[in-house]
């Protein structure tokens, strides 16, 4: 027996000995050694790795405000008052220093979102106020900055080489409780259609991930990091031996955009995909399981300048092999503008290699009062989203509001995203004007907002 295996099998046998009764030995009192072979401990690794990881405490302040609050019938026959209520929202969650000398620390950003103040906590016990520097809601990253000395940055591994069943560490703040440590291997990898980002593609693990754990380090046993923590499945709220981090290769590329940018600048080729099926395949006459077929390309888009056709069967991008829509959105999503991408095809039964261009995403604005007077002080854009069913979809936004205009009156918020006006669909400046020229009435409005969907009547 090797010594790595006797290291590894000798704790675990004496433990069962003392679970089963074999021996009457407190497990305080294990000793330091077997037949001279030192205990596995992943202390050493910690104590390098800690220093990295940081806690998060964030405040900020909610708008209460009464659905009835728009009303002036409502708001003077209760007596609620003239302007909303707010309270103050505290949260907590964790991060990990990538650059000591900037104080650039990566976490997630729904820890950060909508915070008015960032303390972060050092393992050390140091604390400072922390700056935001970019955030991407896509993908639920963010990047914050310290100034402070003598800080830490973790060690990167490459993400790509995580194998399901290697041995993972998770560091962080869960449930506020201080920085905490917990083990578990890679469960799964390339984890996506969960509806929890918009871009995904998970590393799932065992390791404990509770609520406060959101930011912090994945990382192997050499101490570097693989993941940032973001999410857990567990009914309670708890973990229950389900959790995804985002690999660390997917976040670079995204920290950097948010580095230089303050944002991620998201291009298109303008192509829609559904995954490649053992039926599809059989009708292209295609021998693989797995890949990607090209269902429709816009005009005058990127991809059919590329010469992509509806039909093609992709199975690569930039030489990578993709298994389903999932990848080639991941891929496409996190390139910059102008980045030029090499897309392997099957057309036809023979191999073809593209080139393509990511292309800006187009957008148009318009003011509200343009299309109508209930609409002024609104400022309309046409732009394109990411659904979380991994589709790309046009939508009339809300992308200003003026303070006391007729638009904001009415109960519109910047944010919000227009589905129909009197009943019918629209995606289009043009299906807008039509829908309001129906009614002259007044502007039945359907909006959704965040994840609800609600009707507003503008008379």
């Amino acid at each position: 027996m090797s010594n790595n295996i006797k290291k590894l099998v000798v704790p675990i046998l004496a433990l069962w000995f003392i679970t089963a009764g074999g021996f009457k030995l407190a497990i305080a009192g294990l000793p330091a050694s077997v037949n001279g072979e030192s205990l596995p401990t992943l202390a050493p690794m910690l104590e390098q790795v800690t220093p990295s990881v940081v806690n998060i405490a964030t405040s900020g302040t909610v708008i209460q405000q009464s659905p009835l609050f728009n009303d002036p019938f409502f708001r003077r026959f209760f007596d609620l008052p003239q302007q909303p209520r707010e309270r103050k929202r505290t949260g907590l969650g964790s991060g990990v220093i990538l650059d000591a000398k900037e104080g650039y620390i990566v976490t997630n950003n729904h820890v950060i979102e909508k915070a008015d103040d960032i303390v972060v906590t050092l393992s050390d016990g140091r604390k400072f106020d922390a700056t935001v520097v970019g955030r991407d809601p896509g993908a639920d990253v963010a990047i914050i900055q310290v100034e402070a000395k003598n800080l830490t940055a973790i060690q990167v591994a490459d993400s790509n080489q995580l194998r399901v069943g290697d041995f993972v560490v998770a560091i962080g703040n869960p449930f506020g409780l201080g920085q905490t440590v917990t083990s578990g291997i890679v469960s799964a990898l390339g984890r996506s259609g969960l509806g929890l980002e918009s871009y995904e593609d998970f590393i799932q693990t065992d390791a404990s991930i509770n609520p406060g754990n959101s930011g912090g380090a994945l990382v192997n046993l050499r101490g570097e990091l693989v993941g940032i923590n973001t999410a857990i499945v567990g009914p309670s709220g708890g973990s229950v031996g389900i959790g995804f981090a985002i690999p660390v290769n997917m976040a670079q590329q995204i920290i950097a955009q948010l580095i230089e940018h303050g944002e991620v600048k998201r291009g298109r080729l303008g192509f829609t995909a559904q995954d490649l099926t053992p039926e599809l395949a059989e009708a292209f006459d295609i021998d693989r399981r797995k890949g990607v077929v090209v269902a429709r390309v816009e005009e005058d888009s990127a991809a059919e300048k590329a010469g992509m056709r509806a039909g093609d069967v992709i199975v690569a991008v930039d030489g990578d092999a993709v298994e389903d829509s999932a990848d080639v959105r991941n891929v496409i999503g996190l390139l910059r503008v102008g980045t030029k991408i090499e897309i392997d095809i099957i057309r036809n039964g023979k191999a073809k290699r593209l080139v393509a261009k990511i292309a800006e995403r187009k957008s148009k604005t318009i003011a509200g009062k343009k299309l109508s007077k209930k609409l002024a002080g609104a400022e309309l854009t046409l732009t394109d989203i990411d659904q979380r069913n991994g589709k790309v979809t046009p939508v009339i936004m809300i992308s200003k509001l003026q303070p006391g205009s007729a638009a904001a009156s009415s109960g519109l918020r910047a944010g919000d995203i227009i589905l129909s006006v009197n009943k019918r669909p629209v995606t289009t400046f043009k299906e807008m004007e039509t829908a309001i020229e129906v009614e002259s009435r007044g502007l039945l409005m359907n909006i959704q907002r965040g994840n609800r969907g609600l009707f507003i009547l503008i008379r």
